[in-house]
């Protein structure tokens, strides 16, 4: 079982940015596939963007040029920088960690005003 715990949402402007954090417990970080979704009243989860244990990164159109998704496997953690946010991007995100099962956060609030 794998528990992860995100952190670093909140309230901010449109044009300004946060960092998403994901921590994980689990010694095994390095061999998930790590990724963020979000989620907003009436819509189905949106996959944000993935990392490989490898390094490879892929992004939902919406947010490629402004989020940046990364990991760090020495502390077992991965981010989510976003950058020039948009009302649009208010939503719930949740970190995952997919290897042979997918493991899911409990979720930060984001919400950017206009």
């Amino acid at each position: 079982q794998v528990q992860l715990v995100e952190s670093g949402g909140g309230l901010v402007q449109a044009g300004g940015s946060l960092r998403l954090s994901c921590a994980a417990s689990t010694s095994s970080f390095a061999v998930f596939t790590m990724g963020w979704y979000r989620q907003t009243p009436g819509k189905q989860r949106e996959l944000v963007a993935t990392i490989t244990s490898g390094g490879l990164v892929r992004y939902t159109d919406p947010v490629k040029g402004r989020f940046t998704i990364s990991r760090d496997n020495a502390k077992n953690t991965l981010y989510l920088q976003m950058t020039t946010l948009k009302p649009e991007d208010t939503a719930i995100y949740y970190c995952t960690a997919r290897a042979y099962n997918t493991y899911w956060g409990q979720g930060t609030q984001v919400t950017v005003s206009s």
